[in-house]
């Protein structure tokens, strides 16, 4: 099988790798580590390549209609057309869709002006919730306790200071109170099927502190989310999602990706990605082995159902970023302890070192060229032992001013050993 996939961070490494496994992959435009590891990297548009198969990872592409073009030239395609893909390019869109659908979800207001939108703020009680409407790269949420830093935040996304034009329309939410779950969901158009749960740690801080990143780490399974659990958030999150998608006349073939809080009322909606989550993907991906191409194309070609597909094990990602990040981001810092492939220079097992942000130097060597640098995954039997993996691999891993937490997985791992 030819495979296509479109995306050159973390979550493409780690798709293109498990592909790799059964297929043959090309990424573009994909980036040095990938291509370190021997993974073939092109800077032709997927337009332009042959493919049984193209999987779209960021949402830009998604919300501006990459898949259409992709499947009016006949390809097989994992990822919604833009009618579905508006579920994440637009928050209000997917607010009011929720609304339609049924779909427990926080209370809302949508807003264009400052005056009203601090009207409706005040009439809140904490955590303070705002989100820009439009795409911000996973950093155009708010959750704060202060309502002084609500006011400012509101100002600064209204008035295009902090996000341009994603941030012209805004949503205040609720602060819900629970713990948070990552439930990636494949859907066919007809059937879906649920991929193990995961859990992102998103502020940049230890004990989820500091500003929400892109995401600094995750691991796989939740061992604390019961089956039962994952049975209710399918009938009462996604089951009425796909009702409505159906209702309205969208064929809806790629990854649903839940963001749940699991509240003392049940679950909750905090919001649905079109593609698969980053970090999260880097964990997910190691638990299903060598079946990836085969339960995706099934998922692109409506034949989901026919694929028989278990997690092996846990992964833990832990997530290593520049200087200043989120702020900001230092490039050309030199990345010391990798080997010429990308992958460690002193190799732990069941470890894998996925790209999100390098570059190679005029003296070959790996440098930072992005926010989140690499995600060290480790994949093991227990949780306990892909989290020691992974932070024995972290350490070997160094460049000026490198930014990652300490605690993903710890609480988690509490009690396990």
């Amino acid at each position: 099988m030819r495979v296509v996939v479109v995306g050159s961070g973390g979550r493409e490494h780690a798709l293109a790798w498990g592909l790799a496994k059964s297929a043959h992959v090309t990424v573009t435009p994909g980036n040095a580590g990938m291509a370190a590891h021997g993974l073939t990297c092109t800077t032709a548009p997927a337009t332009e390549l042959d493919a049984d198969l193209v999987i779209i990872g960021p949402e830009q592409p998604l919300v501006e209609g990459l898949a259409e073009e992709l499947r009016a030239q006949g390809k097989a395609v994992l990822g919604p057309n833009t009618d579905g893909a508006q579920l994440e390019g637009s928050k209000a869109f997917m607010k009011d869709f929720l609304a339609a659908a049924g779909v427990p979800t926080a209370a809302y207001g949508t807003f264009t002006e400052g005056a009203p939108a601090l009207a409706f703020l005040q009439t809140m009680a904490p955590p303070y919730v705002i989100k820009t409407d439009g795409l911000a790269a996973g950093k155009g949420v708010l959750v704060t306790e202060s309502l002084d830093e609500a006011r400012s935040d509101v100002h600064h996304k209204l008035s295009g200071d902090a996000f341009g034009a994603a941030g012209a329309t805004i949503i205040i939410e609720e602060g819900l109170i629970g713990e948070e779950c990552s439930l990636m969901v494949l859907c066919d158009g007809t059937s879906v099927r649920a991929l193990a749960t995961s859990q992102d740690f998103k502020r940049v801080g230890d004990g989820g502190t500091g500003p929400n990143t892109g995401g600094m780490g995750a691991y796989s399974p939740m061992p604390h989310v019961a089956t039962d659990v994952v049975d209710d958030m399918m009938d009462r999150v996604l089951a009425p999602t796909l009702a409505e998608l159906r209702q309205r006349g969208i064929d809806y073939r790629g990854v649903l990706y839940a963001g749940v809080m699991l509240t003392a009322n049940g679950p909750k909606l905090l919001e649905y990605n079109v593609r698969f989550g980053d970090p999260e993907t880097e964990v997910l991906i190691p638990l299903y082995g060598d079946q990836v191409a085969d339960l995706l194309f099934a998922t692109a070609t409506g034949r989901l159902g026919s694929v028989d597909v278990t997690p092996s094990g846990a992964a833990v990602t832990v997530v290593l970023a520049s200087h200043g990040y989120p702020e900001s981001s230092r490039r050309g810092d030199v990345i010391t302890g990798l080997a010429a492939t990308g992958q460690l220079a002193e190799p732990v097992a069941g470890v894998t070192v996925f790209h999100a942000g390098t570059t190679l130097d005029g003296e070959g060597r790996f440098v930072t060229n992005g926010g989140r640098v690499l995600a060290v995954t480790a994949h093991a039997d227990t949780l306990v032992a892909a989290r020691e993996r992974a932070y024995e691999a972290v350490g070997q891993i160094d460049f000026p001013g490198r930014v990652f937490r300490h605690d993903i997985a710890e609480l988690a791992t509490k009690g396990l050993a």
